[in-house]
């Protein structure tokens, strides 16, 4: 059976999962339908909150990031795993236990305003539609891959895919399907890292390989190996910090505030029982994303090496040592036909030249050998984890595997990321302020057009992204750290903050990082409409967009503050609530 059989079998199969899961646990209510009846357990909640959190930014693109980038991606790591720790000590059990559908709804509850709960709504969807992005550059990687079309074909299919389970099924649908997602892309994230860990290394635990020494006997660590391929062709070190260490730092702590405060996954946490089953599925949760998180790197250098020896197949500078073009592996020819990989022959001699041309201190040596410009246009990172089984020659079975745990990641997110959106529109916006009177069916109805709307919007810029998904990932971060992360804390630790201090917080701190990420991204992303180059050189005290969601949670804390130290105290109910939501026991 060819490889492409494959493919159609695990994907077909997985997806057919998927719909039964969602038509048999299809939402009736409108419990169901945000919060899955409030009866899910702690061990099943942590499994669906950890396929909802891995999404294509942790699937496709970490590990793409981590090939690339090296030790620079390292924050991604710390940080979308610390936030989990936040999560579970500061917000989770405590938004619990105050019993809301939503994030929107604690807010406007805590800061007695429907103008608060308006900005939520607000700061919610701008945050979950630019991480819907990243989801949905992920999907068409995917699906562009398994049905060997171009990216945008592949987003369109991902839509209508997302369109059927999401919005049909609701939290109650989504949940259950997200269990057998996780269950589907942990397998295929390292079952191939295993594979690909005892090729190299001998060693068959990925994490212990990527410390080893290769199995060719040379003595060599894979690390080693690695940084001595890539610095030859003119790139840097794959352990060498790039970046300054404030950088590093505010991108860190960015995306450990940016997770605790993500919409879509505080809502999984109004699905438990009880108070204590919401801290306790944060830790399941941790412990299931750590699975994964703890392979990426091995997968990401691995990956980097593959590829770098695929193409420069002997001595750097010797006559016939590149890859010739008419001999290029089918993986190469695939994934050229999404357009994700690209060649151009600039010295004609057609070999592939795969090098760093824009190292100045390589320019001299590589024009030596008759080079004339790196031939490989177009690699896009987050093909890697997708090519790399196909690229170290595993299995059929096992690369099939691979695209269906890609799809099942960017899938699951999707999903949740939509029903969050949805949520806040329909019964946030509408059941709670617009139409009060509007019945259950109708409010299940508005739910579902307006998760429709955000597929056609996010499918759209899906396929114009502003950057690789998990950079797009890391800019929906800052946003949700700088505006709704700071309200939900003070709501639950501060008696004297009030009305006026929240709103005026989440609105300095939303619009401080959106005018940053505007300024070096793009007005909206639009090509075209930034005002400065998104570079080292123009970047703000050397902090890059991805990383200012913490400067903008500053200023929303300190705004906050001030604003609210200016202003009357809240009324005795809401401190009284605040007491009780901190207090053990019965919320009164």
């Amino acid at each position: 059976m060819d490889t492409q059989t494959w493919i159609y079998l695990a994907v077909g199969g997985s997806f057919l999962l998927y719909f039964v899961i969602a038509i048999a646990s299809r939402a009736g209510s409108t419990e169901d339908f945000y919060v899955a009846g409030g009866g899910v357990g702690p061990v099943a909640n942590g499994m669906a909150t950890a396929a909802d959190w891995m999404s294509a930014a942790s699937f496709i693109s970490m590990a793409g990031l981590i090939a690339f980038l090296g030790y620079n991606a390292s924050p991604y790591l710390m940080g979308w795993t610390g936030g989990f720790v936040l999560l579970a000590l500061l917000l989770a059990p405590y938004l619990r236990k105050f019993g809301s559908f939503t994030v929107p709804a604690f807010i406007g509850a805590r800061y007695y305003s429907n103008v608060a709960r308006t900005v939520a709504i607000i700061c919610l969807i701008v945050a979950s539609i630019t991480y819907v992005i990243g989801q949905m550059k992920g999907v068409g990687v995917a699906f562009g891959r398994f049905l060997e079309v171009e990216f945008e074909t592949g987003v369109l299919i991902g839509m209508g895919v997302v369109f059927v389970y999401a919005v049909m099924g609701g939290m109650k649908g989504i949940t259950y399907t997200q269990i057998a997602q996780y269950i589907v892309l942990i397998f295929a994230f390292t079952v191939p890292a295993i594979f690909i860990s005892i090729q190299l290394t001998g060693v068959p635990l990925p994490q212990i390989g990527l410390g080893s020494t290769m199995a060719d006997g040379s003595g060599v660590y894979l690390l080693e190996k690695l940084d001595g391929v890539i610095t030859e062709l003119g790139f840097d070190r794959f352990t060498n910090p790039e970046h300054s260490t404030l950088n590093i730092f505010m991108l860190t702590l960015s995306l450990m505030i940016g997770t605790a405060g993500l919409p879509h996954v505080i809502i999984r946490f109004f699905t438990v029982r009880k108070v204590s089953d919401a801290r306790k599925s944060v830790g399941w949760a941790l412990f299931f994303i750590a699975i994964l998180y703890t392979t990426a790197p091995a997968v990401g250098a691995m990956a980097r090496l593959n590829l770098m020896e695929t193409v420069q197949t002997g001595p750097v500078g010797t006559e016939n040592s590149n890859l010739e073009y008419e001999q290029r592996p089918q993986w190469f020819k695939t994934w050229e036909g999404t357009g994700l990989l690209g060649f151009e022959d600039k010295n004609g001699d057609g070999r592939i030249q795969y090098y760093n041309d824009k190292n100045p201190d390589f320019a001299a040596t590589a024009e030596g050998y008759g080079w004339q410009g790196n031939e490989m246009v177009n690699v896009d990172r987050d093909i890697m984890v997708l090519a790399n089984p196909e690229i170290a020659q595993l299995p059929a079975w096992v690369i099939a595997l691979v695209a269906a745990g890609g799809v099942a990641a960017a899938l699951s997110t999707a999903a949740g990321l939509l029903l969050a959106i949805s949520s806040a529109i329909s019964h946030d916006l509408l059941k709670s302020m617009l139409r009060p009177d509007i019945s259950e069916k109708g409010e299940l109805m508005a739910g579902r057009i307006a998760m429709t709307g955000a597929i056609l919007v996010a499918g759209y810029l899906g396929i114009n992204p502003p950057g690789f998904a998990a950079e797009v990932v890391a800019l929906a971060f800052g946003l949700a750290a700088s505006s709704l992360f700071p309200a939900l804390l003070m709501g639950v630790f501060s008696k004297r903050m009030n009305r006026e201090g929240g709103i005026a917080g989440m609105l300095a701190g939303l619009t401080v990082t959106i005018v940053y990420i505007f300024l070096y991204k793009g007005v909206f992303f639009v090509p075209g409409t930034n005002l400065f180059a998104d570079s080292a050189a123009n970047w703000m005290f050397g902090i890059q967009p991805e990383s200012f969601g913490a400067i903008g949670a500053l200023i929303n804390f300190v705004v906050a503050f001030l604003v609210s130290r200016a202003t009357a105290a809240p009324p005795a109910h809401v401190r009284e609530l605040v007491e009780n939501v901190r207090v053990p026991g019965v919320l009164r």
